[in-house]
């Protein structure tokens, strides 16, 4: 009775680890059959801009994934018939100066609630809470009437300053909760050493906060380069205009409805976002490999 038992063990054992590896291929096939729905989801649009901006020029009729005849015609009517030149660079102004305005101020808030306890602290971190619960354009009328009363709009500097406020207390959040699993003895051992606050925060605890820092730059000059709200809101004359609402005036105007050269600025639109990333992306690996081998 008991060779039979030694000898059924075994295959009990095989015919178990057969079944895990059947359920284990399943399942990695289901994986990469909705990986593969997803990608499809969200290639096949963009193609079709892509296909489009190089397409004929005209409406929706003549917009196509993939043209017949492709052409550059709808990227040299944008640059030389359209002011897309001038809304490209009013985007780029306004990114450039929330991104760096977003990445100083949210790191050094984050860094001061994570480390410093003072008077009022609690009640500081609790309203930056509440603030990043409301969406930026429900103060729309509020700093419309702010803006109005000193003399700020229509001001691509002014802009830049909203975007900033607006995206604050998310990226305080972000940057203390960061901060908070840093080591607090390399603070400590640098205290001893005679170094200041300020001195720890810029070459200690900056270079430790760079995969978050990276992220909220990336997100801070997303943002801004794609909003459509604030800038319909604070900027009322042509020459100041973003590209979003440039190219929301190409597509609804009744005397224009050209959707070829729509999606050739939609295109040109991406380019910065993806060099971007492209130039960044090393850091946020970097960041994550190391808070992977630090856990």
């Amino acid at each position: 009775m008991a060779a039979i038992s030694v000898r059924t063990g075994p295959r009990r054992r095989r015919s178990v680890e057969g079944r895990q590896r059947v359920r284990d291929g399943l399942t990695d096939t289901l994986i990469h059959l909705l990986l593969l729905v997803v990608a499809v989801i969200v290639i096949f649009p963009l193609l079709w801009v892509v296909g489009s901006s190089f397409g004929p020029s005209g409406g929706l009729a003549n917009a196509s994934p993939v043209p017949e005849n492709a052409t550059f015609d709808n990227y040299v009517h944008l640059f030389t018939q359209t002011n897309y030149g001038r809304w490209y660079l009013n985007s780029l102004y306004v990114a450039v100066i929330n991104m760096v305005g977003s990445v100083g101020l949210s790191a050094l808030c984050g860094w001061v609630f994570a480390r410093i306890r003072f008077r009022g602290r609690k009640a500081s971190m609790l309203g930056i809470l509440i603030l990043q619960m409301f969406p930026s354009f429900l103060t729309a009328i509020a700093v419309y009437m702010l803006f109005l009363n000193f003399g700020l709009l229509d001001s691509l500097t002014g802009l830049a300053l909203v975007s900033i406020a607006a995206a604050l207390p998310y990226n305080t959040w972000l940057m203390k909760g960061y901060t908070d699993n840093l080591p607090a003895s390399l603070d400590e051992a640098a205290a001893l050493d005679g170094a200041g606050r300020l001195t720890i925060f810029r070459k200690i605890v900056l270079p430790l906060m760079r995969p978050m820092l990276t992220f909220v730059a990336i997100t801070s000059f997303t943002v801004p380069w794609m909003d459509f709200i604030l800038p319909r809101l604070l900027l009322q004359s042509s020459g100041k205009q973003t590209v979003a609402l440039g190219l929301f005036q190409m597509i609804t105007d009744q005397y224009s409805n050209d959707f070829t050269t729509f999606a050739a600025g939609a295109v040109v639109l991406a380019v910065p976002i993806t060099i971007l990333y492209i130039a960044l992306q090393r850091h946020l690996v970097t960041g994550a490999m190391a808070g992977a081998e630090k856990g």
